[in-house]
């Protein structure tokens, strides 16, 4: 049995202060994160200290947004695995759909940070997804299992440490989102994809759905086979809404 994730993505959300308020909440409603669903909050660079300091006594993850693939250098306005860890942080989401498209994020680059991520010890989230014209034009297909082969690459013996996200592009912070049998049908393809890749650890990795998942349909989702929790953005700022989407994961 996959044991579910739910991470929240905050964005570009929340000041230090803010963030130490709201972690105060989300552990009051997840009763600290012991509710057998693994719990993640991804926030934003100059929130991760006080978010660290919030979470201390929790079971509660602490996850960052992005990093960089080198260790140290000439790389002005860059995090590197190091220094995140450093802070505390145990999780990191690598490849998000606005990476990719605002900062010309490519399945180069993710398949560097994630072998950066790993060789840091850090649990690495690798976000993959079409958007709306791939998919209305019939290559969902095609774009998920080059994203999944193409970032995880010479990463095989790792799968059971890797955290795999999808989310249609088309259904992020749209208020769209994917029909539970749609979802299943991707997970299912991203999860074939990697038995190809290492049959022995395919059934060990944990695809989080990344599409609008809401407390509404949150349990929906997850009650699919290879659905094992979400990666949530809207909903991951109010407590309660977070809470009960943990919860649906129970």
């Amino acid at each position: 049995m996959r044991t579910k994730i739910v991470a929240g993505n905050w964005k570009m959300n929340k000041l230090p202060s803010d963030a130490a308020a709201l972690i105060g909440e989300i552990r009051a409603a997840t009763n600290d994160g012991d509710c057998g669903v693994e719990v993640v909050v991804c926030v934003p660079y100059t929130a991760i200290t006080a978010a660290a300091a919030a979470l201390e006594g929790s079971k509660i993850g602490l996850g960052a947004q992005n990093m960089h693939w080198k260790d140290s250098g000439a790389y002005t306005g860059e995090i590197s695995a190091g220094m995140l860890k450093d802070l505390g942080v145990k999780y990191v989401i690598l490849g998000h759909s606005e990476r990719r498209q605002y900062f010309a994020e490519t399945d180069e680059t993710v398949n560097l940070k994630l072998k950066a991520a790993l060789a840091a010890g850090l649990t690495p989230i690798v976000c993959v997804g079409e958007t709306l014209e791939e998919r209305e034009t019939g290559k969902m297909e095609e774009v998920i299992i080059r994203q999944v082969s193409e970032d995880l690459a010479g990463c095989q013996a790792d799968f059971s440490k890797i955290v795999i996200a999808y989310e249609p592009v088309w259904a992020i912070g749209t208020g769209k989102t994917a029909t539970s049998t749609q979802a299943q049908e991707v997970h299912a393809l991203i999860r074939a994809t990697l038995a190809k890749m290492n049959p022995e650890q395919a059934d060990l990795v944990r695809i989080q759905y990344g599409g609008s998942m809401k407390p509404e349909n949150a349990a929906d989702l997850m009650a699919k086979p290879d659905i094992d929790g979400g990666l949530i953005g809207g909903a991951a700022l109010v407590a309660d809404s977070f809470a009960a989407i943990v919860a649906a994961g129970k």
